[in-house]
């Protein structure tokens, strides 16, 4: 049989009769017609899996969109690229929490998205593989989850950050590692504090925290965290009585092991300590904590954040027009970028502790102007 017998041609219909590599000039007129080829087969595919991967994890495309980046080249890198080894996933961790401290947050969180995808779609194949390996991947998705919602935080976006708070806290759960656990609902706590929750719906979760503390050495960080929710309420002796328990458990505490081991260790006092001083008028405790902080800060957002600490002591203890001077310097200097949703939050408190009667100072009204702005 030949092979035109195996493969004959199909009759044409109506209107054919040119072959797919010829056109007749004659019959075509004198017009430029754009045709848009369709698109592939697996490239309609993968933004079908793109849209149900960022629905699962609670993202929406508009978020990745903010930067202008094509959503799909954006999220092919994480879809199309292999499996990573352990120690590359750490190192991916390791290089967002140093990108979270160093650069303005609207920058980090596009690439915290596309990692978010990725190592999503890898747990998901690994489910049948070796235990330890599921483990340690689940732990990579909560120290990335926890970014994520540090980055929100920091730029405002405090709904979408209390949903990955709670998947943060599942991921950890899911690993059955305490020091994880109680380091992500510490972190979850502290900045709720930033305008995020209520200061006693932050209190509640730092009871659900307690109650699975067991001999932790992060049971320090929750102590720290219910200081800091104590300052807040305006509860100074309440604070200071859960500072010294910081204190003393902080001192106890072998050192944090783990992943993102830095970012959860306890000599964090320093700035529970300024923030509790300096809410009390405390001068000298506040200014030798902020000085402590200075020396050892590694996240540029906590410099300007130190310093209106610092204005704030000054106007508790009664020196408003210095305070609220200092405080429209910082503001005045940051370059809009770098001006996150905590250090707003942190000046607004500044704000709140102008006596009602000298709120309508030229200074107080500029120094509002410039956090509104």
């Amino acid at each position: 049989m030949t092979e035109e017998e195996l493969f004959p041609e199909p009759p044409l219909s109506k209107g054919q009769g040119i072959s797919s590599g010829e056109v007749d000039a004659s019959v075509i007129p004198d017009v430029n017609v754009d045709i848009q080829a369709p698109p592939l087969p697996w490239e309609d595919d993968m933004e079908r899996r793109v849209l149900l991967q960022l629905a699962t994890l609670g993202i929406s495309v508009g978020t990745l969109g903010s930067t202008g980046e094509p959503v799909r080249q954006l999220l092919a890198l994480a879809l199309n690229s292999e499996p990573r080894d352990l120690d590359d996933w750490h190192l991916t961790v390791s290089d967002h929490l140093h990108a979270v401290r160093t650069r303005p947050p609207a920058k980090v969180r596009d690439g915290l998205v596309v990692n978010l995808i990725a190592v999503q779609r890898q747990l998901q194949d690994t489910e049948s593989r070796e235990l330890g390996v599921l483990i340690e991947l689940r732990r990579v998705v909560a120290a990335l989850t926890v970014l994520y919602a540090n980055t929100l935080t920091r730029l405002g976006d405090d709904d979408a950050a209390i949903h990955w708070w709670r998947t943060a806290k599942t991921a950890a759960d899911a690993t059955g590692d305490l020091d994880l656990r109680l380091g992500v609902r510490a972190t979850e706590a502290g900045h709720g504090l930033y305008g995020q929750r209520d200061p006693a719906t932050v209190l509640n979760l730092i009871d659900q925290a307690q109650r699975i503390t067991g001999h932790s050495p992060r049971r320090a960080l929750i102590a720290r965290a219910q200081a800091l929710a104590f300052t807040s309420l305006g509860r100074h002796v309440d604070a200071r009585r859960a500072l010294r328990t910081h204190l003393r458990l902080a001192e106890t505490a072998s050192e944090a092991q783990g992943i993102m081991a830095d970012y959860w260790d306890n000599c964090q006092s320093d700035w529970a300590e300024l923030q509790i001083y300096a809410a009390i008028g405390d001068e000298p405790k506040a200014d030798r904590a902020a000085e402590h902080n200075l020396a050892r800060i590694s996240d540029h957002q906590y410099v300007p954040m130190i310093h209106l600490q610092r204005a704030l002591c000054t106007m508790i203890k009664g020196g408003t027009d210095h305070g609220v001077k200092r405080a429209t310097e910082i503001f005045a200097a940051l370059p809009p970028a770098e001006l996150s949703h905590m250090i707003t939050e942190t000046g607004k408190r500044v704000l709140r502790a102008v006596p009602v009667e000298q709120r309508d100072r030229p200074t107080v009204r500029e120094l509002h102007a410039l956090i509104s702005a």
